[in-house]
């Protein structure tokens, strides 16, 4: 692989990141506070590609240009030319294509049932020091990260009687009743870890198929079950209504 492509690839790479940040394409890999930095790195590389190209081509420019060929010229820039082609970067490097190829033509799905399926519910050993109270409204609309937290370590004292609404997609549990679950990331999908919320009640969903978005609306229930990977408490809600609703813009929390 000589200058030349290297740039061109180095141009696709980095037009295919700067495509995926300006549409919501890039939700699906990193957190969305993360766009201004996908977009700057992305057109770092499109100038060092295009200096690259504007580097590289300008011998084949000056010999075009009668005004400054001469024998000389022309001897010192073949030199340039056979020297330059005499090394050549390793063709491993041509492996960068996949990963544009990727952004341009394939959009993958978001961490789904099957990631969640994988790992144990994912809470944090411990609670907050304090709760801020819930949002205004009834229902008070939270995340299911925010139910799971103030439900397992709070013993849902900060929710009391409040109803909460909670938005997030089903996952079959070990009882095979729906488990509400949404994908928590700390810096992008390779770190992704489920929140799960178990369903309880008389108005519990049935029959859903895995990766069904709803939305719950129900109260604090001091019931608990146990994540057959990890063990790991998992906070119930008792159900009072709930509506399927498409997937969010931002799959995760």
């Amino acid at each position: 692989m000589n200058r030349q492509a290297q740039a061109c690839v180095l141009l696709l790479l980095g037009g295919a990141v700067l495509r995926a940040s300006l549409s919501d394409l890039y939700l699906r890999y990193v957190k969305e506070g993360l766009r201004p930095f996908l977009i700057a790195a992305s057109l770092l590389l499109i100038a060092a590609a295009v200096m690259t190209l504007w580097y590289e081509m300008r011998p084949a420019l000056r010999r075009s240009s009668p005004a400054t060929s001469s024998p000389a010229t022309d001897a010192a820039h073949s030199d340039h030319d056979d020297h330059g082609h005499a090394h050549h970067e390793p063709r491993v490097a041509w492996l960068l294509i996949l990963p544009a190829l990727g952004l341009l033509l394939v959009a993958p799905p978001a961490l789904g049932a099957y990631a969640a399926n994988q790992s144990g519910t994912s809470l944090a050993a411990g609670g907050l020091p304090e709760y801020p109270p819930l949002p205004d409204g009834d229902p008070a609309t939270i995340t299911v990260y925010d139910y799971a937290v103030r439900a397992v370590f709070d013993k849902g004292q900060s929710i009391g009687d409040r109803r909460v609404r909670v938005t997030g997609f089903t996952v079959a549990g070990a009882d095979k009743q729906p488990i509400l679950t949404r994908m928590r990331l700390s810096c992008c999908a390779a770190d992704g870890l489920p929140t799960k919320v178990g369903l309880s009640g008389g108005n519990t969903p049935t029959g859903l198929a895995d990766d069904t978005w709803i939305e719950v609306t129900g109260r604090y229930t001091s019931r608990m079950g146990r994540d057959p990977i990890n063990d790991f408490e998992i906070p119930y809600l008792e159900v009072e209504s709930w509506r399927q609703v498409p997937a969010p813009r931002d799959p995760y929390e």
